[in-house]
């Protein structure tokens, strides 16, 4: 199209080097200035193969040409992935298009002009493929609805039927299986009515059993009780009667030691008066003495003791 273009182009690179092989490693240094070398060489790889396709073409399709052009294509036609220098060893893995502008700004203003135009054309011709898409599927759905709806209908009338059936059959079974449920029923009535009847008379008599027994066992513990108390007053009393005998008998030993035996013995041989005497010296008011061989008559020594005025002689 004698249209003159200005490319600006990236590369990745390395130098593929034997560390092993000093020949390998040397010949990185072959060449002085490699990346002008390299760049050289890729431009003319490059305005070969551009400068034999028109401008729309690589306008379309630039990445695809350039790499094509720098990496080559195998029998397939695929893109390869390197171009590798065997002078120095350098290798190119990847070309980056920055830019691609026409240097005349004739041709400039022409390519923008056809640039807008094509967004224009494409864009119109994707809201036309849209809305043809649109009414399509729109169209395609109206008749899916149409379909459904007499489908729906269909079966609404299939299952209406159902329906009438169900409830003819039920309405059979509801007038033959009442009387059977209401038979069944009264006889699980009384079936409950008798077990609840037994069940009832069997706690009545556990709680009577109870009842009883807490009586039994009540009663015998108030009985345990008082002969417990019984048991412990008589033991008071005892204990009671035992310490006052010994009081006395305590007493009366002590008297009696007190007297001594020779008091005693003028005692019983002094006279009726001289006894008086020598009780009342010691605070004894009255004494009888006597053994198992002189019984006393007690009533007539009472009446002597007291008087017969009721005095009790001093």
């Amino acid at each position: 199209d004698h249209a003159r273009l200005s490319l600006t182009l990236s590369y990745n690179w390395y130098f593929d080097v034997n560390r092993e092989d000093p020949e390998s490693v040397a010949r990185i240094f072959s060449v002085p200035d490699f990346v002008g070398d390299a760049c050289k060489a890729i431009a003319s790889r490059v305005r070969g193969s551009v400068a034999q396709v028109a401008f729309d073409l690589f306008h379309r399709e630039s990445a695809k040409i350039i790499r094509s052009a720098v990496f080559g294509t195998d029998e397939k036609g695929k893109v390869g992935n390197s171009f590798k220098f065997p002078s120095n060893n350098l290798v190119l893995t990847n070309i980056d298009i920055q830019s691609v502008e026409p240097v005349d700004q004739k041709t400039r203003d022409s390519l923008q002009k056809s640039v807008q135009l094509a967004i224009e054309i494409t864009t119109k011709s994707q809201e036309a493929a849209a809305r043809h898409e649109a009414e399509r599927r729109e169209q395609e759905a109206k008749g899916a609805l149409e379909r459904q709806k007499i489908n729906d209908e269909a079966e609404a009338e299939k299952s209406r039927a159902e329906l009438l059936k169900l409830q003819a059959s039920s309405a059979a079974v509801e007038s033959t299986g009442q009387a059977k449920a209401e038979a069944q029923a009264r006889a699980e009535a009384a079936e409950i009515e008798g077990s609840a009847s037994v069940k009832q008379a069997r706690l009545k008599a556990d709680a009577t059993n109870i009842e009883s027994q807490a009586s039994l066992e009540q009663t015998k513990a108030r009985q345990e009780a008082e002969i417990e108390h019984r048991k412990a007053i008589d033991e008071l009393e005892i204990s009671k009667a035992q310490k006052l005998a010994e009081i006395e008998s305590n007493k009366f030993k002590s008297v009696v030691t007190a007297i001594g035996p020779n008091t005693l013995k003028s005692i019983a041989q002094a006279g009726p008066e001289m006894q008086a005497k020598l009780l009342s010296g010691l605070g004894v008011k009255s004494l009888l003495i006597t053994d198992g061989n002189s019984p006393i008559n007690l009533f007539n020594t009472a009446n002597g003791l007291v008087g017969a005025n009721g005095v009790v002689p001093k």
